[in-house]
This record gives C-alpha cells, sequence and structure tokens, in this order.
C-alpha cells in the first residue's frame, strides 16, 4: 500500500462535476483546501489557470462521514451471529459469556500491530467507497493498557490512511471479567483512573457509554459524564438501543453531541435532543442483524427538527457492516428516510455528530479538500444501489486517495 504522502495532489480546477441538485458545478483545490466552488462560468480570475481535472459529468458530494464504529477489536463473532439465527436473543448471547466481552478477550490478546493490521484491512473497504471522517471507539479492551491499546491504534489509522479519525473513550461499554459483581468499582475506575490518564496522553475525542439494562444504569453513565464534563470533553451515549432507560435525555442535559442506536426513544427523549442539539445517530446495520422490530421514533424526530446522521456501527457482534452506502440504503428502506435525509445522514449530519461540522460534511471554501466523485446520474442512486461501489475518485485531505481524473 502506498504511502498517503505520497498520492497525487488534488490541487487544480475540477470542471464537469454535477452537483446533488443536478445543477453543474466546479471545485478549485489550492494546497489541500477548497479555494473556490460555483457555477462552471463564475470560476474566479485567480482559479482558472490551475491546472485541469476533468470530472466529465460525476456526480460530486462531500466526503462521507462514518461517526459511530468500534473498528479496531481482535478476533470475530460470526459463531454468534449462528446463535441468534438458532434462537438466542441479544442478552442470552450476553449472559452465556458471548457478546462484547468476547471481543474483549481477542482484543486483550492481540497486540498493537495485530490489531492495526486487522483494522487498516476494514478500514480501506469504507475508505474506498467514500469515507472522509470516521469514529473510532474504544471499549474492547476495558482495562486501561488495553483501552490505551485501541486509541493509539486509531492514532495510528489516521496517520497512516490520511483520514480524519475522531476517537472516543468507551471504557463503559461493558463490565469486564474481573469486576462481575462490582459495576460500581469499574466505573470508579474508568473515571478516575483510565479516563484522566488516557486524556493526559492526548487519545480522547470523546467520552461515550453504553447506557442500558445488560450494561451501565443512568446514575453510573452520568458518573462518567461528569468526569468527562471535569475535563471539558464532549460526550455521547449508546442510548435506548433494548429500552427506554432515559439516557437520552440525560446525555442531551450534558450537551451531547450524539445519542446512538435510540429505537425505544421517548418523547421526552426527542424534546430533550431537539432542545440540547444533540444528533439522532440511526444504526440501521445493528437493527438488522438484531432483527429488531421497534423503530426509531423517525416521525418524532423529522418533526422535532432532531439531525439525523446514520452509520455502519462497524462492530464483530452486532453491524460487521463495511458499506457506508449500503447503511444508507437500509435507512431508506427499513426506516423509511428519504433519499435527502440519507445522504444528509451520511456527510453533513454525520460531521456535525462528531463535532466536525466546521470541517466536514459539506463542500464550502476554506475547508480541506474532501469530495467524491460517482459515477452516478442522479443523487438518489447513492441510496438505491447496494453490492457495487460507484466511485469515480476520492480526494482526500488534499489528495486523490482513489481513482484518476
Amino acid at each position: 500500500m502506498p504511502s498517503f504522502d505520497t498520492l497525487p495532489s488534488a490541487d487544480g480546477l475540477w470542471t464537469g462535476l454535477t452537483r446533488l441538485d443536478g445543477q453543474p458545478c466546479a471545485i478549485a483545490v489550492q494546497d489541500g483546501r477548497i479555494a473556490w466552488t460555483g457555477a462552471p462560468d463564475a470560476v474566479p480570475t485567480e482559479c482558472a489557470d490551475l491546472p485541469g481535472h476533468a470530472g466529465q459529468g460525476a456526480l460530486v458530494t462531500p466526503g462521507l462521514v462514518d461517526c459511530h464504529t468500534h473498528l479496531v477489536y481482535g478476533g470475530q463473532r460470526a459463531n454468534e451471529f449462528a446463535m441468534r439465527l438458532a434462537g438466542a436473543s441479544y442478552e442470552e448471547v450476553a449472559k452465556a459469556g458471548g457478546g462484547i466481552v468476547s471481543s474483549v478477550r481477542a482484543t486483550r490478546a492481540a497486540s498493537e500491530d495485530e490489531l492495526f493490521a486487522s483494522a487498516s484491512a476494514r478500514l480501506r473497504s469504507l475508505l474506498a467507497e467514500g469515507v472522509c471522517a470516521i469514529e473510532i471507539k474504544s471499549g474492547y479492551g476495558l482495562a486501561l493498557a488495553h483501552e490505551r491499546k485501541q486509541l493509539r491504534v486509531a492514532r495510528r489509522l489516521a496517520a497512516a490512511h490520511g483520514v480524519t479519525v475522531r476517537t472516543t473513550f468507551l471504557g463503559a461499554h461493558a463490565l469486564p471479567p474481573e469486576f462481575e459483581g462490582r459495576s460500581q468499582d469499574y466505573t470508579d475506575l474508568v473515571c478516575r483512573e483510565m479516563l484522566p490518564a488516557l486524556h493526559a496522553e492526548g487519545l480522547v475525542d470523546a467520552v461515550d457509554v453504553f447506557c442500558e439494562r445488560i450494561a451501565f444504569s443512568l446514575a453510573e453513565t452520568e458518573q462518567v459524564f461528569q468526569a468527562a464534563q471535569a475535563l471539558s470533553i464532549p460526550v455521547k451515549l449508546h442510548a435506548e438501543q433494548l429500552s427506554d432507560m432515559g439516557g437520552a435525555a440525560l446525555a442531551a442535559r450534558y450537551g451531547a453531541l450524539s445519542c446512538d442506536h435510540i429505537e425505544h426513544l421517548s418523547p421526552e427523549g426527542v424534546a430533550a435532543m431537539a432542545a440540547a442539539g444533540t444528533v439522532a445517530v440511526l444504526l440501521p446495520g445493528a437493527y438488522y442483524t438484531l432483527r429488531d422490530t421497534q423503530l426509531p421514533p423517525i416521525a418524532a424526530l423529522r418533526a422535532a427538527g432532531v439531525p439525523m446522521a446514520v452509520s455502519t456501527d462497524h462492530n464483530p457482534g452486532t453491524s460487521p457492516a463495511l458499506s457506508l452506502l449500503l447503511m444508507a440504503n437500509m435507512a431508506c428502506t427499513l426506516f423509511r428516510l428519504t433519499v435527502p435525509e440519507a445522504i444528509a445522514g451520511i456527510t453533513v449530519h454525520a460531521a456535525h455528530a462528531l463535532g466536525l461540522q466546521d470541517s466536514h460534511g459539506a463542500i464550502a471554501a476554506g475547508r480541506p479538500a474532501n469530495f467524491v466523485l460517482w459515477d452516478l446520474q442522479d443523487a438518489a442512486e447513492l441510496a438505491y444501489w447496494f453490492g457495487q461501489r460507484p466511485v469515480r475518485a476520492v480526494v482526500r485531505q488534499g489528495r486523490i486517495a482513489e481513482g484518476a481524473v
């Protein structure tokens, strides 16, 4: 694999492009940033003589943003997929020693280099489909040394692949085996030792908690949020996936960037998220894999004006998905999002869910050059096709990372 730094520069004037609304456009890139974008007949004089890149009518979108992933882990859990097909519930799998804890064992056993190699392979699949920014959570180490290992790998992935990575500390993901029956002791460890140490090392961009019956209580979740708040770290939450715990309303009170899953979100939770500007992250891959039947309250979120993002939730247990476009299709077919909502969900709203709204999710002057050219004629095709990659070229961090123009 060539070094990202050796890839060709995207500097120049990109013409022959078609916007999502069907209108022609051009994009000027200078020093790795978008210098100008607009109608082809309105190119500024200072951009007119830049080297040319011919888009040949390609549809252009902002670089995609995958705003909820657990990309770094050891092993895989195909056996649990088979267990669920045989009738076991998510909770039954967890109680049988499977679930998150099985990934913890494999992750602890893997070296940092092994985790980097396996995560790199998964990341390349996402990047080839136009992903230009991604969140990567910890949460499969559940001990300081192993959470550190996961987050260090996430930082390495960003540098090696030239992609924006936001790291999220998810130490409160599950109770590690050595703390069985001592949930409060482990929560104290997360808040008093693990989070401060990892924050001091520059490894934490946000903090997350799995707030659920089989994970952490509302009180424990708030304790983690208070620890994050004391360090001025933004929070987000795995909320209302299996039941209504009231986690979304709690997260909103702490100004959460996002609440994710939210199949059981209450009207009170919707209102709290709307008031706080918290993004609802929809994860249709997990819904599909778990054969869930409780739909997120899409109509209520839409009516309240809550921005809805869509993500792969890539993880080894409940969403082994490596296609953000497939998730956009599932968000439309399973959750009844419109095509514009789905596209916004993997661009502008996903960027907002990571606090990246000023740099990602839109094509605008002054931003880093992150955009995708698609061999498509209509915006609806982005959510229509599945099983193919219609990417013509990906410009990521100012370089032509996929394809050639």
